[in-house]
C-alpha cells in the first residue's frame, strides 16, 4: 500500500480545483523551459561556432544540475514546504533565464551554459516539489492519470516552446548558414553577433513571467502536504527503516527514471540534428522536436482516460518499454522521413513513463518522501549524461546508428516495470 497524506492548512475539499490548475500551470512552464533546449543546440552550435559534440553540452549543463543540487532542493522543500518551494524554484529559474542577456551580448557559451546550469538549478527545486505533491493529493492508484494529466500540461508546453522560440531565433537560418560561407572573419563575427541577439527578447520576457509566477505561488491558496503522516500499514513496514538506502524499488526506481529521461531528451533534442543528417532541411527539422512532444500528449491522453480503468500505471510502464524497443528498431531499419518519425513516436512510448515511475518508486515511503523525491529528481540528470553519449556516437559512427544506445536504456525500464519495482517490497499493489 502507498504512503497516504495529510493536507493541512487548507481544507482538502476546499481547494481539490485549485493546486491541480495551479500545478498544472507550473508543469506548464517547466515544459516550455525544458524544450527550449531541442531549439538552442542547433542554434548555438550555429551562432557560437560548435561542433555537434559541444552543442549537446547545452542538455548537460541543464540537466547535470539535478545531480549538483538535487539534494539541497530536497532540504530545500522540508524546510519551507511545497508551495514555497516551489516559489523559491520559480525565483532560481528567472535568474538562470537572466544570465542569457549577457550571454548573448558577448556570445560566450560558458555563460550560455552556466543561465542553463542556473535554470536547471531552478527547475530541480521546482520539480522536486511538485512532483511529489501531485502523486500524493488523492488515491495512490490513480497517481499516473494525474501525473498524465500535468504532463499534457507540461508537453503542450514543450511542443509550442521549439515553434516560438525557433521562429525567433532560427528565422532564415539556413540562408544565414549559406551566407556565412562567404563572409570574411570581420563579417561573420558581425553576422554571428546578431543571431546571438537574437535570444535577449524571448528569454527577458521568460524573467518577468517567472518572476510573475513565483509571487503568484508564494500567495496562493495551495494546502501543504504533510508527509510526515503514515497510515498503520506503511508505519509498521517502516518501522525498522532510517535510511531511504533500505528501499530497493526507490533506489531502483532512481535509476530507471536516469536512463528514461536520457531517452526522452535524446528523442526530443536530437531530432532536428538527426533531420539535417537525413538532408531534411533546418528550416524544417527545426520543428521536428514539436513533433516528438505532440506525439506524449498523445499518450498522456490515453493515461488519462486508461489508467486505472482498463490499465494499471506498472501495465502501462511495460507497454511503454516495448513499445520503446520496436520503434528504436524502426529508427534504425528505415530512412529520411519514415526513420524520423519513428524517432517523433518514440514521444508516445515515453510518454506513460514517468508518470508511471514515480508513484511506483514513492509507494510505502511515507516520511521518508521527500528525500526519496529529491532523488528521483536527481535522476533527471540522464538528461545531462546520456544525450552527448548520444552526440560522442553519432560523430564517431552516425546520428542513426547511435541509436541503437536506446535499447538497453529501454530493457532495463522493462526489467523495473515487471520485476524491479517490487524489490524490498511486501503486499505490492502496482
Amino acid at each position: 500500500m502507498a504512503q497516504t497524506a495529510t493536507v493541512i492548512e487548507s481544507p482538502v475539499k476546499k481547494s481539490a480545483i485549485n493546486p491541480i490548475v495551479i500545478i498544472g500551470a507550473l508543469f506548464f512552464i517547466f515544459g516550455f523551459v525544458t524544450w527550449m533546449n531541442g531549439t538552442l543546440i542547433p542554434y548555438l552550435k550555429i551562432a557560437c561556432e560548435l561542433t555537434t559534440k559541444e552543442a549537446y553540452f547545452v542538455t548537460t549543463a541543464f540537466y547535470i544540475a539535478y545531480v549538483v543540487m538535487g539534494i539541497p532542493a530536497g532540504k530545500t522543500i522540508k524546510k519551507f514546504g511545497f508551495k514555497n518551494g516551489m516559489a523559491i524554484g520559480l525565483f532560481v529559474m528567472a535568474i538562470g533565464a537572466l544570465i542569457f542577456i549577457p550571454a548573448a551580448m558577448s556570445r560566450t557559451y560558458g555563460i550560455f551554459l552556466i543561465g542553463l546550469f542556473v535554470q536547471g538549478t531552478g527547475l530541480t527545486v521546482l520539480q522536486t516539489a511538485s512532483n511529489p505533491y501531485i502523486t500524493i493529493l488523492g488515491p495512490a492508484e490513480t497517481a499516473a492519470r494525474r501525473i498524465s494529466i500535468m504532463g499534457i500540461c507540461n508537453k503542450i508546453a514543450g511542443a509550442l516552446a521549439p515553434v516560438i522560440l525557433g521562429t525567433v531565433v532560427l528565422a532564415n537560418i539556413d540562408s544565414i548558414t549559406e551566407k556565412l560561407k562567404t563572409l570574411s572573419a570581420g563579417e561573420k563575427a558581425l553576422e554571428l553577433n546578431q543571431l546571438a541577439s537574437r535570444v535577449i527578447l524571448p528569454y527577458g520576457i521568460m524573467v518577468v513571467v517567472l518572476i510573475l509566477l513565483a509571487i503568484l505561488i508564494y500567495f496562493s491558496s495551495l494546502p501543504e502536504i504533510n508527509t510526515e503522516h503514515e497510515d498503520e500499514t506503511v508505519a509498521a513496514a517502516n518501522t525498522n527503516k532510517t535510511s531511504i538506502v533500505q528501499f530497493p524499488h526507490l533506489m531502483l526506481g532512481v535509476a530507471t527514471l536516469f536512463v528514461y529521461v536520457g531517452a526522452e531528451v535524446i528523442a526530443g533534442d536530437s531530432i532536428s540534428l538527426y533531420g539535417t543528417s537525413q538532408h531534411i532541411p533546418l528550416s524544417t527539422a527545426k520543428f521536428f522536436t514539436s513533433c516528438t512532444l505532440i506525439s506524449m500528449i498523445v499518450g498522456y491522453l490515453v493515461g488519462v482516460f486508461c489508467i486505472p480503468k482498463l490499465i494499471t500505471q506498472q501495465k502501462a510502464l511495460v507497454a511503454s518499454a516495448i513499445l520503446g524497443i520496436l520503434l528504436t528498431l524502426a529508427t534504425l531499419l528505415t530512412h529520411g522521413y519514415a526513420s524520423v518519425f519513428c524517432i517523433a513516436l518514440l514521444g508516445l512510448a515515453n510518454s506513460l513513463m514517468w508518470p508511471a515511475i514515480w508513484p511506483l518508486a514513492l509507494a510505502g515511503l511515507g516520511r521518508f518522501t521527500k528525500i526519496a523525491s529529491s532523488l528521483l529528481v536527481m535522476g533527471i540528470a540522464g538528461g545531462a549524461v546520456l544525450p552527448p553519449l548520444y552526440g560522442y556516437f553519432s560523430e564517431k559512427f552516425s546520428a542513426q546508428s547511435a541509436y541503437i544506445m536506446l535499447i538497453p536504456i529501454y530493457l532495463f525500464i522493462l526489467y523495473y516495470s515487471t520485476i524491479g519495482h517490487k524489490a524490498g517490497r511486501t503486499n505490492v499493489k502496482a
